[in-house]
C-alpha cells in the first residue's frame, strides 16, 4: 500500500520548556498528520543523550530520554507544581534547544516529580520495575555512579567499579540507593508518557517509525555492563572503533568512535544481546529503521587513537545469519534498512536476502559529491523501499538547492521541472511522492519551506546539531490541506481517508 510519512524529531516540537516533549504538542502534531492524510510519523532515537547531545550517542539502548518527559502533563497528574518549572530559564531562543540549560534545570524538576511519585507509588510502578529489571537496574546504577563521579565516563571510575566487582557494586547500590530510586522513577515517568502518546497515535491511525543506531556509545551502560559483547582489550578499552571512510562529503571520513561488536562471540550465543535490544525497540515502534545496515555485511574498523577515519579497514560482519536469528526468535518484524553510504554487491545481496525495504535519497541522484548515483533517480525506485528527499543527515530541500554544486542543481531542476510557482522544495518532494516506493517520507522542514538554518545534523561537525525546533503554530490547517492534496494526487492517502 502506498503511504506517506513525515520525519519530525520529538525534540523539534515547540514547547515553552526548552525542548519538544511527549505532551500536548506531540498529540497536536499527530492530529496534524491525520488531517494531512499522513500514515507514518518518523522520529529519531529516543534514548538518553550523552556528550554532544546526539541521539545516536546514548547512555542506553533501552532507557528513554528524560528531556522528552512533558512537564505540563506531570503537573496535570499532580506530580509537579507549575511554579517548580515555569520560573526557570530553559534557553533564550525558542527555535533552538539549549542542552546546557536542560542539563542544569531538568533533573531538579524531575526530582520533584519522582519524590511525589515515591510518596504514593501506583501499583503499576512496582510492575514496571520488575518487568524492566533486566536493563533498568544496571541503567539506574550506571547513572547514579556517573553522578557520583561528576559525570565522568565509566572508563575513568575506580577499577573495582569499572570491572564490576560484585562487592563494589553492592556497596554502591547501598550508598546510592536514593539516586537509584530517582533514575527508576524517571524511567517509569518516561514509559508512562510514551505509552499514552503511542496509544494516541494508534487510535488516530498513525504508525511510529523509530530509529535504532547500529552502535552504542563507549560511555554507555551496555559497554560497562556487557563488555564481552564488544572488541575491548584487557583494560576494557576499544581496540578499534567505528566510523565511515573518506568520501565526497568528507576528505577525512567520519570518526564516530563507538566500540565495535565482538561478532564472533555474539554468534556463539545466538545474538542474544542484539535480539533483546531489537525486541525492546518494538515496545516503542511499529516500524524500526536500523541505522548503518551495511555494517552487518562489513564494517569499517579504525584503530583506536586515530584522529580521523582515514586508515581504517573493512572487516566482515555477521551477514544474513544475524537477521535469520532475529526473525527465528521474534518472528517477522517491520524493519527498514538504512542502506546508504559505500555499498558493494554483497551489501545489495544482504538487503535482498533480508527482504527489508532500503532507503532512496533523492539528493544523492544529482549530487556529484556523492557520485550522482543512478540508483537514487526516482523512476528506478523499487516498490519495496522508503523514499526521501533527504534525511536528518542531509540539508533541507531548499538548503540543498542553494549549497549543492550549480551543475547538480541545474540537473535536478530540469529533471523534476522545478519552478517557483509550485515551490522549489515542493518540486523535490514531488519527486519522491510520485515515485513507486511504498513509503515516501518528507522532512517537516521541507513542508515548512525552510533552508539550511533548519538542518538537523551535519555529519562530522560539532556544535549546533540536533537543536532545530519548529515555531508554535507551525502545523497549520492550511499546510495539512496542501499536503493532503498532494498525497491524494499521488495515491498515498490511507484507505480510511
Amino acid at each position: 500500500m502506498r503511504r506517506a510519512g513525515v520525519l519530525m524529531p520529538i525534540t523539534s516540537l515547540p514547547s515553552p520548556w526548552g525542548i519538544g516533549t511527549m505532551g500536548a504538542a506531540a498529540r497536536s502534531f499527530i492530529d496534524f498528520l491525520v488531517e494531512a492524510g499522513v500514515s507514518t510519523w518518523q522520529i529519531l532515537p529516543i534514548g538518553p543523550t550523552s556528550f554532544g547531545d546526539s541521539p545516536y550517542q546514548s547512555f542506553s539502548s533501552f532507557a528513554g530520554n528524560p528531556y522528552l518527559i512533558d512537564l505540563d502533563d506531570l503537573a496535570a497528574e499532580g506530580l509537579l507544581d507549575r511554579a517548580e518549572y515555569a520560573s526557570r530559564t530553559w534557553g533564550n531562543d525558542p527555535a533552538r534547544v539549549d542542552y546546557g540549560a536542560l542539563y542544569r534545570e531538568r533533573f531538579d524538576v524531575l526530582a520533584c516529580a519522582v519524590r511525589r511519585l515515591a510518596a504514593e507509588p501506583p501499583a503499576e510502578y512496582a510492575v514496571f520495575c520488575e518487568r524492566e529489571r533486566a536493563w533498568l537496574e544496571d541503567y539506574a546504577l550506571f547513572m547514579a555512579l556517573k553522578g557520583a563521579h561528576d559525570g565522568a565516563p565509566w572508563s575513568a571510575w575506580e577499577d573495582p567499579l569499572r570491572r564490576r566487582d560484585l562487592a563494589a557494586l553492592d556497596a554502591a547500590r547501598a550508598e546510592l540507593a536514593d539516586e537509584l530510586a530517582f533514575w527508576r522513577g524517571v524511567q517509569y515517568l518516561f514509559f508512562c508518557q510514551w505509552g499514552r502518546l503511542q496509544g494516541y497515535a494508534h487510535t488516530a491511525g498513525i504508525e511510529i517509525m523509530g530509529d535504532l543506531p547500529i552502535y552504542v556509545a563507549e560511555d554507555s551502560v551496555e559497554v560497562w555492563a556487557h563488555p564481552e559483547q564488544f572488541q575491548l582489550d584487557e583494560n576494557l578499552r576499544p581496540t578499534e572503533v567505528a566510523g565511515c571512510p573518506p568520501d565526497g562529503f568528507s576528505a577525512t571520513g567520519q570518526l564516530w568512535g563507538n566500540p565495535l561488536f565482538a561478532w564472533d562471540r555474539m554468534r556463539e550465543d545466538g545474538y542474544r544481546w542484539w535480539i533483546g535490544r531489537i525486541a525492546h525497540q518494538f515496545k516503542f515502534y511499529d516500524i524500526l529503521r536500523i541505522d548503518h545496515f551495511r555494517g552487518f555485511d562489513s564494517y569499517y574498523a579504525i584503530p583506536a587513537g586515530n584522529t580521523t577515519a582515514a586508515g581504517g579497514q573493512w572487516r566482515e560482519g555477521p551477514g544474513i545469519g544475524f537477521f535469520r536469528a532475529v526473525e527465528a526468535e521474534l518472528g517477522p518484524r517491520r524493519i527498514v534498512a538504512e542502506d546508504l553510504g559505500f555499498l558493494t554487491p554483497s551489501v545489495h545481496r544482504l538487503l535482498a536476502e533480508s527482504g527489508y525495504p532500503g532507503m532512496k535519497v533523492l539528493q544523492f541522484a544529482f549530487d556529484s559529491r556523492d557520485g550522482g548515483a543512478e540508483a537514487y533517480v526516482p523512476f528506478v525506485y523499487p516498490t519495496n523501499s522508503v523514499a526521501y528527499v533527504g534525511t536528518h543527515d542531509n540539508d533541507t530541500a531548499l538548503g540543498w538547492l542553494k549549497t549543492a554544486p550549480a551543475e547538480d542543481v541545474t540537473a535536478a531542476r530540469e529533471f523534476l521541472g522545478i519552478n517557483t510557482q509550485e515551490g522549489e522544495g515542493w518540486g523535490l518532494m514531488r519527486g519522491v511522492l510520485a515515485s513507486a516506493s511504498d513509503l515516501a517520507v518528507v522532512l517537516m522542514q521541507d513542508l515548512l519551506e525552510l533552508g539550511s538554518e533548519a538542518r538537523i545534523n551535519t555529519p562530522s561537525t560539532l556544535g549546533g546539531n540536533w537543536t532545530w525546533r519548529a515555531r508554535p503554530g507551525f502545523a497549520t490547517p492550511e499546510l495539512a490541506a496542501k499536503l493532503r492534496r498532494k498525497l491524494a494526487l499521488y495515491r498515498r492517502l490511507p484507505p480510511q481517508a
